[in-house]
Parts: structure tokens; C-alpha cells; sequence
């Protein structure tokens, strides 16, 4: 299939498919391709489109002009593979399929037997999960400053939102490099037989055969500190002759198979790769996979038919699982309610009695909607409450849970969840948040709070560590719990209500009972939605001290 190619002034590299229509380039927002910083373009600068047989593009009577190869655009120009366009700071070149890739990535061929000298440093994704004080290794600082906790975290984070596949794999490219210190990095998949690049910081990558061999073959991370003291790399003159001083390869691997590679380097000796970047890298690989992989998921549940009836007698299963109806407790006045975008959801929210007379209060958000997403729900609940009268704070029992579904469920599948264990008698609380929406905690007075402190999403890492927060409800406090299917809900304009626009009607509903409170917030998404269909299930929880 003909793509473009898409270079900036940032140096930012992805592909993007031609499929029938037109492709515009311009600073306004409703091009295909909107650069609204760069200065030098007209709004509606240029076109790529087709007649059917071949491709043109086609200047829109732009300020400044279009340059095709080096040449002004005049009329409509015929484009061929390798064409290169140039408008303001962005650089398309076209190509007729997957040659354009060879152009940017090249594996050049090894001399030697495959063995890497003493310089490098290699690991499994598996010997990454249980390395000795892994808790001790995520806590210390990556090249940013932040904790390499927090660069997993921010992946989590992108893993349950719904971006598309071609913004998220420059968004994992980018904390990559910016978590190692790399200077330049490429993220290819496997599709078919073939390694496809599908975002890239630099150009000219002259990749040893061999390093991607044990990568896709073996399963293997790897980090060659200095390449031309590398006896096994040092005879690939290509390598060493473009500047290359420290490489690390990593596997795109679910827990079943390899799916691709994520490449980077860097000429800056002054910052050496270790063997904690390698161990970061392989786990944010781990979740660019799974991310990958849940987007494909997505595409053939979309395709596939589903016999209606048997949905319906699952729907009504669900709703018999979800509470019936909030604690009648004392001094606390609790309402929650979930509205699945499909026959069955993929939201959950119960509430669970607790170690030591305290109240758990859960809402989690399963990857994916639909049956699939149902079914993992049905066995969740029955853990949950086997587990709950074990633990006395949310963070224990968010790590069981974890570590029981880390192991029973799919190695594509994984859901967000917050926890909150509640004293009824004194309205202190603990809480935990695994990469969910942050609940908002509004004081009687209006002070603000969010409740963040927790860990990553659930269901990937078995031994990943959560830390609970704490605090105290006094009469006339608030919280309000909810899936990003209220906050990510996307008017017929394609703007979402945001979280901050949850916070406004919240604000707006301050010292409702808590029924008429998550009532109004809910009419205030539909109204955003303004008649569009709700793509996402919709759960709202509300806990108030009276």
C-alpha cells in the first residue's frame, strides 16, 4: 500500500497509510496533517490524492509554495517512489510500500558467529519481572530526574487510554529515549514476515543483523555499552562509521510471542546505557506490546458478529453481579451506577466488607468492552470478595488481586482499578489507584483533592509494588470515583468532556445526596455527547459523609 513518510523540524518520523482519499497538509486543525506551530504554512497548504491509478500532489494555493524534490510545485505533480515534498518545516517523501523502511532502517550482515563481547549486557523479559529488588531499581531516577516508577507508570497510563496505534508509538519512542538518555531510536513491528518501522527519531539506522536476531529470536534485551571495543559488532564498519558508541535493543513481547523491536543508540559517551535502563526498556517494551496488541483485539472484536440474544442473556448475567443497591450505613450516604456503550460492559464496581469493619469500595475498568471483557469481570468479582475479608487496606488487597490476575488472565488483557477501604465509625480511609482516573475529594469548604497515589495498571506486572494513600472524610466531604468513559465521552465535534469537565459538574451538583449527584454528572455527558453514541461504558460512584 503507497505511504507517506512524515519528517519535522522536531526530527519526528511516522508512516502514514494512502487508502483512497485525499490527505491535506496545513496549520488548521481539521487537516489530515496539521502542524498548527509552524508559521511558513497556510492553513490548507497542500494535497496528496489520487485518481484511482496513481498519486499527486497538489499545492492549495499556498503562501510560501510547496518544493517537490528540490523544485517549486507547479500544477498538480505525478508522484513515483522516493519523491520527496517539502512545505514549512514538515518533509513528506512518498513511497510505493515497505522500501521506504529499508531506506531508513538498514540490518546490515555479521561477519562472525553470534556472540557478543564482553561489553554487552543481556536479559529476558522474564528475568527483568523477577530481578532481585526490582522495587529498589524502579525507584531510582532515569535520566530525567523522574523515578523509573513513574516512566512505567506514565506507560500505563497511555496503555489505558484509547489512542490510536500511530500516535502511541511515537508517545513510547519518545519516554524510551527519554528515560536512557538515547539520542536517537526506532520502534519497528513484525507484520507478516517483515519489520515494519512504525515511528523514528533519526534516520540512517544501520542495525547488526545479528543484534536483531537475538532480539526477535531469543527474546532477548541487550545493551552494548561501547560498540567498537564489541568484538562481535566491531567488524560492522557501518555500525561504528556512523557514529554509534551505545546501542540497546529490546523485544515488543506479550507473554506469548514477540511482535517487534524497539532500537536505540546514542554517540554521547558522557551517558552510558546500564543494565536498570535495560530492565526499564524491556518492561515499557512489555507494555507497548500489550498495548499493541489489545488495539488489534479491538479490530477483530469490531468485525466480528455477535448473535444478539446471547448477548442479552449475558447483559442480564452482568447486571445481576453489579450491587443491587449502596450500604445503608450511618452518617454515610453512598450511590453508584454503571451504563455499559454495549449489551455487556467492561466497568466494575462493588462494594466488599473488609478486614476490621472496614467498607471496600471498588470501580475498575477492564481493557476492552463486550463479552470478552465481561467474562474476565464475572471471575474478578468472585476474587474480590474472597480476598477482601483478607485485607485491612487497599493496598494489600489491590496487590493480591494483581498478582491473581497477572497469572490467570490473558497476557493481552489488564484493567484499571481503584480501591478505597473506608472506617465507617471514624470516616478515616486508605486508598489505592492502579493507573486509574484519579477520583476527585471535595471538601465541604470546596478545597480540592485528587487520590493518585497507588501504582500501575493491574494485570501485567505480577510483582509490581502499590503504595496506599490515606485520609479523613468529615461531614459534608465528597467523592467522586469514575471510568475515563465519562471523561473521554466525545461530542459530535470530536471533543472529549476531559476530566476537568467531570470536576465542573461535579462542582456544580456540591452538596447533592450522593444519587442526584452521580445523576447529574451522568446528564451532563450526555449533554456533552449532544446525540453522539457513547463509545465507552460509563460507571459513576459517589461516597459522601452527611
Amino acid at each position: 500500500m503507497p505511504e507517506l513518510w512524515i519528517k519535522t523540524k522536531g526530527g519526528r518520523t511516522e508512516a502514514r497509510s494512502l487508502a483512497g482519499r485525499p490527505v491535506t497538509l496545513g496549520r488548521a486543525a481539521e487537516n489530515d496533517l496539521s502542524f498548527p506551530d509552524d508559521s511558513v504554512l497556510s492553513r490548507r497548504h497542500l494535497s496528496v490524492e489520487t485518481d484511482g491509478e496513481r498519486w499527486y500532489v497538489l499545492d492549495l494555493g499556498s503562501k510560501n509554495g510547496t518544493l517537490v524534490n528540490g523544485e517549486k510545485l507547479v500544477g498538480r505533480h505525478a508522484l513515483s517512489h522516493g519523491d520527496a515534498i517539502e512545505a514549512g518545516g514538515a518533509r513528506l517523501v512518498y513511497s510505493e510500500g515497505l522500501a521506504a523502511a529499508g531506506q531508513t532502517v538498514i540490518f546490515t550482515p555479521q561477519k562472525t558467529e553470534e556472540v557478543l563481547g564482553q561489553t554487552s549486557v543481556h536479559v529476558s523479559l522474564r528475568q527483568a519481572m523477577v530481578t532481585s529488588g526490582l522495587e529498589s531499581v524502579l525507584g531510582t531516577p532515569a535520566t530525567g530526574g523522574v523515578s523509573r516508577f513513574q516512566v512505567l507508570l506514565d506507560a500505563g497510563r497511555e496503555l489505558a487510554g484509547h489512542s490510536p496505534l500511530s500516535e502511541l508509538f511515537g508517545r513510547i519512542l519518545d519516554m524510551a529515549l527519554g528515560a536512557v538518555g538515547a539520542e536517537r531510536g526506532v520502534l519497528l513491528t513484525i507484520e507478516g514476515s517483515e519489520l515494519t518501522m512504525r515511528a523514528a527519531r533519526g534516520a540512517e539506522f544501520r542495525i547488526s543483523s545479528s543484534v536483531r536476531d537475538r532480539v526477535l529470536e531469543k527474546r532477548e534485551s541487550l545493551i552494548v555499552v561501547d560498540v567498537s571495543q564489541d568484538e562481535a559488532l566491531r567488524s560492522s564498519a557501518t555500525i561504528v562509521s556512523g557514529g554509534v558508541q551505545s546501542l540497546m535493543a529490546v523485544p515488543l513481547q506479550t507473554e506469548e510471542k514477540v511482535i517487534g523491536m524497539l532500537y536505540l543508540d546514542s554517540s554521547n559517551f558522557v551517558r552510558m546505557f546500564r543494565q536498570e535502563d535495560l530492565i526499564l526498556v524491556t518492561l515499557l517494551a512489555n507494555i507497548a506490546a500489550i498495548r499493541i496488541e489489545h488495539a488489534r483485539l479491538i479490530e477483530v472484536a469490531q468485525a466480528e458478529k455477535i448473535n444478539q440474544n446471547e448477548l442479552r442473556q449475558a447483559a442480564e448475567i452482568q447486571t445481576g453481579l453489579l450491587p443491587k443497591a449502596a450500604p445503608q450505613l450511618e452518617s454515610w450516604d453512598i450511590a453508584g451506577f454503571s451504563i455499559p456503550c454495549r449489551a455487556v460492559g467492561g466497568d466494575y464496581f462493588d462494594y466488599v466488607p473488609m478486614a476490621g469493619g472496614q467498607l471496600g469500595v471498588l470501580l475498575g475498568d477492564v481493557a476492552g468492552k463486550g463479552l470478552p471483557a465481561a467474562l474476565l469481570l464475572a471471575g474478578l468479582q468472585a476474587r474480590v470478595h474472597v480476598l477482601a475479608e483478607q485485607c485491612s487496606t487497599a493496598d494489600e488487597l489491590m496487590s493480591k488481586l494483581n498478582r491473581g490476575i497477572a497469572h490467570a488472565w490473558p497476557g493481552n488483557r489488564f484493567m484499571t482499578m481503584f480501591i478505597l477501604a473506608l472506617n465507617p465509625a471514624t470516616g478515616e480511609f486508605s486508598y489505592c489507584n492502579g493507573g486509574h482516573n484519579p477520583p476527585y475529594l471535595l471538601r465541604r469548604d470546596g478545597t480540592l483533592q485528587t487520590l493518585t497515589e497507588g501504582g500501575p495498571v493491574m494485570g501485567i506486572l505480577a510483582a509490581a509494588p502499590y503504595r496506599s494513600g490515606s485520609d479523613m472524610l468529615a461531614p459534608g466531604d465528597t467523592i467522586l470515583i469514575f471510568t475515563d468513559g465519562a471523561s473521554e465521552a466525545e461530542n459530535p465535534a470530536g471533543e472529549d468532556l476531559g476530566e476537568p469537565g467531570v470536576l465542573e459538574l461535579m462542582k456544580a451538583s456540591a452538596g447533592e445526596e450522593a444519587e442526584e449527584l452521580i445523576q447529574s454528572v451522568y446528564r451532563g455527558v450526555q449533554q456533552h455527547l449532544a446525540g453522539a453514541a457513547a463509545s465507552d461504558d460509563v460507571t459513576l460512584l459517589a461516597l459522601r459523609r452527611v
